[in-house]
């Protein structure tokens, strides 16, 4: 059944917008960070995750690159010193957190490259694509891992060139049009995605998808940290989604996937076998399955995945918690 959501129109994006990317200039952005001593990376929601995989990628460039989510950040973070840099992961340039991060960064006089959509009118700006049409953000998502990937290149993480990102662009569309996620029913209760590595932020992102498209109560977990307790509520009214078990070097994913099936859950496996790819950019075909997922749990469940905060959830009093003050 094909979906008439902008959610759904926004993920057959994003294999062309990834292509797109893979052509960008991004010297100017990587030169702001290349003599930094550290390299911050910072976004709330869907864009700490963005911020997390990034820094992946940079680690691979010979960067000490960390992340943080915004308003940790933002209220409880290390005083900004001479050799840092920031990068400012914000989709819309306007979530609060994100806001005072970038605000606190320019008057500490560091190096910032902000990563938004397109209209954010900032200097330090690479701007991606076109404002989200959907609550449930995705092209935004893959777009700033397209751009972050570039960075990386550019700093010298060859794995994470123009070239690789055209394959991750294919491998994304090749997802899109054959995603494999029918088998994957929805739960009476719960469902838990599981990964390890990379794949364990991509958990996170998918389950948040889920959440916000289809009120579907999901949760996203690195491996270790779903046997370490998490685990422990999981029964049979739930459900567990495996992500690429294969790519686990101690097979802990697939263990606990055996795990839950002798404790009667059913476990489902998403692996589609992106050897071709680095680890990091393998997220993105993944991660368009989880989308493509969370948007068919929407139609099942007749939920608008468009708008997904709603009620006392909307008040902009809660949204504007955070931002700088003037």
């Amino acid at each position: 059944m094909t979906s008439k959501t902008a959610l759904y129109d926004m993920i057959h994006t994003q294999a062309d917008a990834i292509a797109r990317l893979a052509d960008t200039d991004l010297s100017i952005p990587a030169e702001r960070l290349a003599g930094a001593r550290r390299i911050l990376l910072i976004g709330t929601g869907t864009s700490q995750h963005a911020a997390e995989l990034g820094a992946m990628m940079l680690v691979h460039a010979g960067m000490d690159a960390r992340w943080s989510s915004a308003a940790q950040f933002a209220r409880w973070g290390a005083p900004l010193r001479d050799g840092d840099a920031v990068v400012v992961i914000t989709h819309t340039a306007e979530t609060a957190f994100a806001l005072t991060c970038r605000e606190q960064a320019l008057a500490a006089g560091v190096p910032v490259v902000s990563v938004t959509g397109i209209g954010s009118g900032w200097a330090d700006a690479v701007e991606t694509v076109e404002r989200e049409r959907s609550e449930t953000y995705t092209a935004g998502y893959t777009a700033a891992l397209a751009v972050l990937a570039g960075i990386a290149a550019h700093l010298g993480a060859e794995p994470y060139g123009p070239q690789a990102l055209r394959r991750t662009a294919e491998a994304v569309r090749a997802a899109v049009a054959d995603p494999g996620i029918d088998g994957i029913a929805i739960p009476a209760r719960s469902l838990a995605l599981i990964g390890t590595g990379p794949w364990g932020v991509t958990a996170r992102e998918g389950a948040l998808k889920i959440r916000e498209a289809s009120r579907t109560l999901a949760e996203g977990f690195e491996a270790e940290n779903f046997l370490h307790g998490s685990a422990v509520p999981f029964g049979t009214s739930d459900g567990l989604v495996l992500l690429e078990p294969a790519q686990d070097p101690d097979g802990l994913v697939a263990a606990l996937g055996e795990a839950a099936r002798a404790e009667g859950i059913t476990v489902h496996v998403l692996g589609h076998g992106t050897d071709d790819l680095p680890p990091v950019l393998a997220q993105l075909p993944m991660t368009a399955r989880l989308q493509l997922l969370a948007d068919r749990f929407a139609g099942i469940r007749q939920q608008n995945p468009d708008v997904a905060i709603v009620g006392a959830w909307a008040e902009n009093q809660l949204w504007n918690l955070g931002a700088p003050t003037a």
